[in-house]
């Protein structure tokens, strides 16, 4: 039982860390690119921006993030790997 609630939180984390991923790389680089695109940041749309760059430096970020949340949670779960 205690592996299955480890899985299941595991899950909800990926699927929060997928979710926010899909709506910055969709959202904002598809369905919100013209409301983003009367910023501009350095000469560029922010639409564009999104698009182009964003989307890739949000999910090397959520990777990093996921590594410090999944860490956190293997040690609440006690599954963590000792030294």
């Amino acid at each position: 039982m205690k592996h299955r609630q480890y899985w299941l939180a595991n899950l909800r984390l990926v699927g929060i860390l997928l979710s926010i991923w899909f709506i910055v790389s969709f959202g904002c680089g598809i369905l919100f690119v013209d409301v983003l695109n009367q910023i501009q940041i350095g000469g560029f749309k922010l639409g564009f921006w999104f698009a182009q760059q964003g989307s890739i430096v949000v999910f090397v970020v959520l990777i990093f993030v996921y590594a410090v949340l999944a860490n956190r949670l293997d040690r609440t779960h006690d599954v963590d790997e000792e030294e």
